[in-house]
């Protein structure tokens, strides 16, 4: 999810209101960190960097160091890194085995020019997650962001419609999920349903990729439907589109086996995707799952697709592969589509300079390593039962927290208006950024990762709290508890300003 960044003048609403009034108790002695004076001026200030920044407006929190759980910025704070960024700090920050695998790397080399070379650091790390597999996946395709996995995995479900015994060239369609997110790049754009990263750019995007509903029981599932009746109301829509667009025309069907960025930790309903496999299956179509964001670990299994008893044809992983470290994200190939491929051509036509770079290789076997070594899995269960448990508790009752949902140590919370008839918050009320940049303040000094449009697309907000793999009991405790606090003085100072 695309973060609107932090804004050093709010003059206008309830939040700059709550900060800046010494007669707030919670509040009275301290500045949000994005109006504090930084220490050097000129890092930070948007009129005098080189940086073309997500928001030229802004002036931006400057980072100094993250160790463990915990980032250090250059105004004094330390706050806690509930979401790891992006759900991207597996392993915490500051890991020095991964550091001294990456200049164990250097010292050997640093590029590989895949044209010509290949590596022995890529080589393992491509065989580490083919074995990860049992068996299922062959080959793994190493780059350097998700949007570039997904960008390969479309293209790779193309040529392989194309180097069949018998070709279809006429499949080049791919059928999607409204208010998904699959990448920024123009293809991963095209194939996603993120309604304000689309919007500008709508008449560049792709015409060959259609939408069918998300799976999203909160909202969608009607009161009369069971779980059952509600998959097969899904899996009919996704024939009945595979039926409208022509059955023989569609590579694949694409989708998050827990829809991340978008809804915020949603994981499908129980079948659905067994369901979605069986249509795909009858029309001879593809399945790509997309694990960027909840793969690798983050939702209990090393595979999000382990949990629904099934296994898709081509898959995209990320973040949590190299836990932040490096740029580095990956595809990884069924047997079927690999031995197309070697029956046909013999080869991938795609490529990039950075792909299988020997040091986002060498932090991300590092970082595998670790995570099997320490069996972090079996943590993420542990750790991720008692942050849902604790979430529950304590977060379930406010009257304005609608829905608390995920796996792992992946958990979304979603933030209503009316809790009986679900009425989101509209988009101007600024809420799931305006609790985020409360968190960055005294006395909370939290890190959460904010979402918008969770309800239709615009309107509707939601928090993710993805922590690091080997976070312990005291943390998750320490991080629920901040986040009632938080979520408390937000509404109560939100509901005093309204009035």
């Amino acid at each position: 999810m695309y973060l609107s960044p932090l804004r050093s003048r709010i003059k206008s609403s309830y939040k700059y209101r709550l900060i800046t009034s010494r007669k707030q108790a919670v509040l009275r002695k301290s500045k949000p960190a994005y109006q504090t004076k930084p220490s050097r001026p000129e890092m930070g200030s948007p009129q005098e960097s080189a940086v073309l920044y997500r928001n030229l407006n802004t002036r931006f929190l400057s980072l100094l160091r993250g160790r463990g759980v915990s980032l250090e910025l250059d105004n004094g704070l330390s706050v806690i890194d509930a979401s790891g960024g992006a759900a991207v700090a597996c392993i915490g920050h500051g890991d020095q085995r991964v550091r001294d695998a990456i200049v164990a790397q250097l010292d050997k080399v640093a590029y590989c020019s895949t044209l010509f070379y290949t590596a022995d650091v890529c080589e393992r790390l491509c065989q580490e997650l083919v074995s990860s597999t049992h068996g299922h996946m062959s080959r793994a395709y190493i780059v350097s962001s998700g949007s570039e996995a997904m960008e390969a995995a479309m293209k790779l479900a193309r040529q392989y419609f194309l180097e069949k015994p018998r070709p279809e060239h006429q499949r080049a369609k791919f059928i999607a999920r409204n208010l998904s997110y699959h990448g920024t790049t123009l293809g991963a754009l095209s194939m996603g349903g993120h309604v304000s990263r689309r919007a500008k750019f709508e008449p560049m995007l792709l015409s060959n990729v259609h939408k069918v509903s998300r799976c999203f029981a909160y909202r969608d599932q009607g009161h009369d439907e069971t779980d059952q009746s509600y998959v097969a109301r899904l899996a009919d829509e996704l024939d009945r589109e595979f039926q409208r667009l022509g059955p023989d025309t569609v590579c694949a069907f694409v989708a998050e086996p827990v829809v991340g960025a978008a809804l915020g930790s949603v994981p499908a309903t129980r079948g659905y995707f067994k369901a979605m496999r069986a249509v795909c299956d009858k029309y001879g179509a593809l399945l790509i799952l997309d694990e960027v964001m909840c793969g690798m670990g983050r939702t209990g299994t090393l595979h999000a697709w382990e949990q629904e008893d099934i296994v898709p044809d081509i898959q995209t992983l990320g973040k949590c592969l190299g836990g932040g470290y490096q740029p580095i994200a990956g595809v990884l190939v069924s047997n079927n589509v690999v031995n197309v491929l070697m029956g046909g051509s013999g080869s991938f036509v795609h490529g990039h300079t950075y792909q299988g770079h020997p040091i986002a290789c060498a932090a991300a076997l590092e970082v595998q390593k670790i995570i099997r070594d320490e069996q972090l899995l079996q943590n993420v269960r542990k750790m991720g039962d008692l942050m849902s448990t604790k979430l529950v508790e304590l977060l379930q009752n406010h009257p304005n927290v609608g829905n608390i949902r995920g796996r792992g140590l992946f958990w979304g919370v979603e933030f209503v208006a009316n809790k009986a008839t679900k009425e989101p918050f509209p988009v101007a009320a600024n809420v799931a950024m305006g609790l985020a940049e409360l968190g960055l303040t005294e006395p909370y000094k939290i890190a959460i990762y904010p979402g918008t449009g969770t309800a239709d697309g615009v309107n509707g907000d939601h928090v993710i709290l993805s922590p690091p793999y080997n976070i312990t009991a005291a943390e998750v405790e320490k991080i629920v508890n901040i986040m009632r606090r938080l979520v408390d003085d937000f509404f109560s100072s939100k509901a005093k300003a309204s009035l």
